[in-house]
């Protein structure tokens, strides 16, 4: 980079567009912005020169220098308004958050932000690049810390009644305490998300994101039919926008569907003009979900969960309720597998089901605890012994219905009594 400045003038901006290489172009503007002049055609082009920078940087993956650029800025922003400066800078930092593996990065970057904008006194800045640095820190799983930052930013928005923040900040918590198991408090932060967003516009975006957590809460809650309405309105919102998580939406959905018992509906989903779009791993791996569920076939869901690990492992929303669909499918299979039986080896029940042993083992002596059938596991001898299911004779609850009764009645008269002596 030349030391010399150049003449912040649309010329200079054209040359950068004509150049050859991206290094080449960074070297131009970056002699643009070292231009002293504040008039105001040249703090005008010098706006350009820094959209046009941050984006060459980011196509470059030079997140340092994008960082470093945010710094040698600051005299360059008491020239300008403060809502152009709060543009600016979210821009550049929203242009880290696409490079990826930046995420250290990022979060380093908004903390200098915002001991920046507190020098400056620039609240409407800090609040949303605090907001921004909470859910960096959730990403991080760094939950303790974006939970202390959010308790104090929403008392402080709430006084100001920044209702776009606040409903930004409570689905932000809302998401927060979700992954903290808290599910009351999730609801409660959704619930105050949705109360802010009735009283203003909410972009198409923000309004699919409050719709996609409205569905994973109400999931988590077995309301699978309200789920998938949920997960539909949100899939809307971003196919509209062809926004990526419109294919998260869409796979929530499917995994409504498998668990309402209704996994046929699957493959009309995916082939419809909607799903064909998103057609791809994701879709596939619920499709093979799908397929297995409908055959009862415990061997074909856990060459779904080998082959399509990604996509369902290591998706938190999906295994969990994947995790409990395996369980209910394992034990009817293994309730309908010894049904016939009085004795059975284990080993051989293992074999129809085509699962190892132990594992067979473990989940029988765990059915039998939380009483799904009777019986007992004869470990020396690799068998499981089935009881019949002692029947209730009536008689029993009939005798005591009928001496609670004849205890009433005495208790009455002793009352009566009691009355008539006095």
């Amino acid at each position: 980079m030349s030391s010399s400045y150049l003449p912040a003038t649309t010329d200079s901006i054209a040359r950068a567009l004509e150049a050859k290489t991206p290094s080449e172009a960074i070297s131009i503007l970056y002699r643009v912005l070292q231009n002293p002049s504040s008039a105001p055609d040249a703090v005008r082009i010098k706006d350009q020169a820094i959209t046009n920078l941050s984006d060459l940087l980011r196509q470059e993956n030079r997140a340092e220098e994008l960082k470093s650029l945010l710094a040698q800025l600051r005299p360059f922003f008491a020239l300008i308004p403060k809502a152009k400066t709060a543009k600016i800078v979210r821009g550049i930092i929203d242009d880290v958050a696409k490079i990826p593996g930046t995420s250290d990065l990022q979060i380093s970057l908004c903390k200098e932000v915002v001991q920046w904008t507190r020098a400056e006194k620039r609240t409407f800045l800090r609040q949303r690049v605090e907001a921004k640095l909470a859910g960096l820190l959730m990403e991080n799983k760094e939950y303790s810390e974006a939970l202390n930052l959010l308790s104090g930013l929403i008392k402080e928005v709430r006084r100001l009644d920044d209702k776009l923040l606040l409903v930004d900040i409570d689905l932000l918590e809302s998401k927060l305490h979700f992954s903290l198991r808290n599910l009351p408090k999730a609801k409660a932060s959704l619930t105050a998300a949705r109360t802010a967003a009735n009283a203003i516009y909410v972009p198409p975006a923000q309004q699919g994101n409050i719709d996609l957590q409205s569905g994973i809460l109400h999931a988590e809650e077995k309301d699978y039919k309200t789920a998938y309405s949920y997960f539909f309105e949100a899939f809307e919102a971003f196919n509209a926008l062809e926004d990526p998580r419109a294919v998260f939406s869409l796979k929530y959905m499917l995994l409504c569907k498998i668990m309402v018992s209704q996994a046929d509906d699957v493959a009309g989903i995916i082939s419809s003009k909607a799903g064909l779009q998103y057609v791809g791993p994701e879709l596939d791996a619920m499709k093979a979900v799908a397929d297995a569920h409908a055959k009862r076939s415990l061997k074909l869901f856990e060459i779904a969960l080998r082959d399509f690990k990604a996509q369902l492992e290591e998706d938190p929303i999906v295994h969990r309720h994947l995790s409990s669909l395996y369980d209910t499918l394992l034990e009817q299979n293994l309730c309908r597998l010894i049904e016939p039986f009085s004795r059975v080896e284990i080993a051989y029940t293992a074999e129809l089901i085509e699962l190892p042993v132990d594992h067979v083992e473990k989940k029988l002596s765990q059915m039998i605890l939380d009483k799904k059938f009777s019986g007992t596991l004869d470990q020396g001898a690799g068998c499981l012994v089935i009881f019949d299911d002692p029947k209730t004779d009536a008689i029993y609850p009939t005798t005591l219905e009928t001496i609670s009764n004849i205890g009433k009645v005495v208790d009455s008269l002793y009352v009566r009594s009691a009355k008539i002596m006095a």
